[in-house]
């Protein structure tokens, strides 16, 4: 689906899938402050996503035993947002391209979701790490459009390494610099500071 245009209340909409949602110094939601969502899913009913500088402190292996291995550093579990905190979503970074793999669903390139009920030692020399998240981010049919419309996001492409890197707090930052320009600028807005 990724790629193909959808008309969604009269409009073209492209498929968001695989790409990051920055938030915007303007969005005045605390769950989203700063955060730097990557998009698993973007359909004509809506959105999902994981938020990925929001680590907690909780181990993976604590939760997931075996999983806990395969985890990039931190290996702790990430906030992926504030639906359904008790589900988790599981990103994993293949070590090479990937046609077919049980379990494994691509989102964009190397980087897809993982089925946990997977035996983890299966995909040992297939992944090169993972993350998990504990709940989602999710917008219904339009909404997340209408956020975007409204300035609460930046809508930019994702690197392969961005949901794996190992300082998630200095993300938010470090995508907005590498735009360039005015966008750069946002990076060194003041957290506390709100805008009108």
């Amino acid at each position: 689906m990724q790629g193909e245009g959808q008309a969604i209340g009269g409009r073209a909409m492209e498929s968001m899938t695989g790409r990051l949602l920055v938030a915007t110094p303007a969005l005045k939601d605390p769950n989203f402050d700063r955060t730097v969502v990557l998009l698993v899913a973007h359909e004509p009913g809506g959105a999902l996503g994981v938020v990925l500088n929001r680590a907690t402190e909780v181990p993976v292996s604590d939760v997931l035993g075996d999983w806990g291995d395969l985890a990039r550093h931190p290996a702790v579990l990430f906030e992926g947002g504030p639906v359904q905190p008790d589900s988790a979503i599981c990103l994993a970074r293949m070590r090479q391209p990937v046609t077919r793999l049980k379990g494994f669903h691509q989102v964009s390139g190397a980087v897809g979701t993982i089925d946990l009920s997977v035996d983890p030692e299966r995909l040992r020399e297939s992944v090169g790490g993972i993350r998990v998240f504990a709940g989602y981010s999710g917008w219904g049919s339009g909404q997340l459009e209408n956020e975007i419309e409204e300035g609460s996001w930046f809508v930019l492409d994702a690197l392969p390494g961005d949901a794996f890197v190992d300082r998630p707090d200095d993300l938010w930052p470090m995508v907005l610099r590498r735009q360039g320009g005015m966008m750069a600028a946002v990076a060194h807005f003041p957290p506390d500071v709100a805008l009108n």
